[in-house]
């Protein structure tokens, strides 16, 4: 490899993370009508629904209905592929009220932490799949 050539990769970010849904239209109230995500796109079969919401800054979730089975819930696999998704906000405390009066669980209360040299408030909750949600929020 010659030591002129460019081997950085071009420019990556977040496009989309994908979470496979018991319940479609569950998830779209939770991502749009309680987290105030916009629908932007939705597709697919009667058999195999598929949105796409934008969650700010240029990234999106997509939900996807399950083909056959319900897919196992994540809080169920003795080890997820996805651990949780974290999703930024500039208040932690008032997210979580906004979650918990939609009746969705909240697993840890609104906690300040420290993560290396970042002052951080934190808090998760169970989304309608089972999915872990964090919110995050830079001190």
């Amino acid at each position: 490899m010659s030591t002129d050539s460019n081997v950085n990769p071009p420019a990556i970010g977040m496009h989309h993370i994908a979470v496979q849904t018991h319940d479609l239209d569950a998830s779209i109230r939770l991502y749009r009508d309680v987290l105030g995500m916009s629908v932007v796109n939705q597709w697919g079969a009667p058999e195999r629904r598929m949105a796409l919401l934008d969650s700010g800054n240029g990234a999106h979730i997509e939900l996807v209905a399950p083909v056959g089975a319900l897919p196992v819930a994540a809080s169920d696999s003795p080890s997820p592929p996805l651990l949780h998704l974290a999703l930024n906000t500039t208040d932690v405390r008032q997210s979580v009220e906004r979650v918990r009066n939609a009746g969705y669980q909240i697993t840890i209360e609104p906690k300040d932490v420290l993560l290396g040299q970042v002052h951080a408030t934190v808090a998760f909750f169970s989304g309608p799949n089972g999915e872990r949600i964090e919110f995050f929020q830079t001190n």
